[in-house]
């Protein structure tokens, strides 16, 4: 093929591809109209009380409470190092599988 060819064959195929594009350029055939039957004065009420009773904290995110406890922490060591000298729990990298 020679060079004409191949240019009026991309030409064509441009002039072609514009076709395809008959659309609005503001999609306006997708936008869904519709007539409420609330005045105005309603929706802004209904809209003052909303904003008024709802939370701005997103649900979950609290911290829990520091757990409280009667017991000394030294105990708590000794019993863990106990625990850990007679096998009964796990320690170090490699545990009990």
């Amino acid at each position: 093929m020679n060079t004409k060819a191949i240019l009026a064959i991309v030409a064509l195929a441009a002039a072609a591809s514009t076709g395809v594009r008959a659309d609005e350029a503001d999609a306006s055939q997708y936008v869904v109209k519709f007539e409420g039957t609330r005045s105005r004065a309603e929706v802004k009420a209904e809209a003052a009380t909303v904003s008024s009773t709802r939370s701005i904290e997103p649900a979950g995110s609290r911290v829990a409470a520091q757990p409280t406890s009667n017991v000394d922490p030294k105990t708590v060591r000794a019993e863990a190092a106990e625990a850990v000298r007679l096998g009964q729990t796990s320690h170090g990298e490699i545990g009990h599988m």
